[in-house]
């Protein structure tokens, strides 16, 4: 599903430059949850970065479901973030002044989709999330662990093949942060997503299929 090859990206020149990847290569199977873990300042955040699209490496590969995301324009990529990748965020970044069902429809809208396709498209991942009785609150209205599982299932509007999360329990309590690393395994498997996870939490990589530690721009460790 996602293949990274001899990937390369550096901010800045000369000796002042800052060397966030070196060389780093791996592939993830469809359907799998695979963990990243490393300090802060590791590389984790421009990797996943990369692997969405939202940057270009300087050097190496980045494959996506058998597409070649350095033969995409800015269009192609566009495309690609809209329909095939779901993004999760640690700060959540839901839309205040939206209900959670408006919230999770908004990919939707986005792309256009039929109005009754997405009404019921909203109310399954709702449901899906545990949230059916919460549609008409807003974010304000919702705790930390809510407000994420309503990101969560606006991460998968669009049905994307791919899930990007940069640390989505980074503003919950361990309790709830385990509860909601356990939701996006559940999704993995309903939904059959595959999901790239940057986490530090021991106890949720342990619900990883796999894991990726890196140090200094490089994998040390699967």
């Amino acid at each position: 599903m996602v293949r990274v090859e001899n990937l390369h990206r550096s901010y800045g020149t000369g000796a002042a430059a800052v060397h966030a990847l070196r060389g780093v290569s791996f592939d993830i199977p469809r359907g799998e949850l695979v963990a990243l873990k490393g300090r802060s300042g590791s590389g984790k955040t421009t990797l996943l970065n990369l692997v969405g699209g939202l940057d270009s490496p300087d050097d190496g590969r980045i494959t996506i479901d058998g597409t070649d995301l350095a033969e995409l324009g800015e269009n192609g990529l566009l495309e690609l973030r809209r329909d095939r990748i779901g993004f999760i965020f640690q700060s959540f970044g839901l839309i205040p002044i939206l209900t959670a069902a408006e919230n999770v429809g908004v990919p939707m809208r986005l792309r256009k989709a039929d109005p009754e396709e997405r009404e019921e498209r909203v109310a399954l991942l709702l449901a899906l999330v545990g949230l059916a009785d919460h549609a008409a609150q807003r974010p304000g209205e919702l705790s930390g662990g809510q407000q994420q599982r309503v990101a969560i299932a606006r991460a998968l509007a669009n049905k994307p093949a791919l899930l990007i999360a940069d640390e989505p329990t980074g503003q919950l309590d361990a309790e709830t942060g385990l509860a909601v690393m356990e939701l996006l395994r559940a999704v993995v498997r309903s939904e059959g997503v595959t999901a790239l996870v940057a986490t530090h939490d021991a106890q949720l990589l342990g619900l990883a299929d796999r894991v990726l530690e890196l140090s200094d721009g490089e994998i040390i460790e699967h």
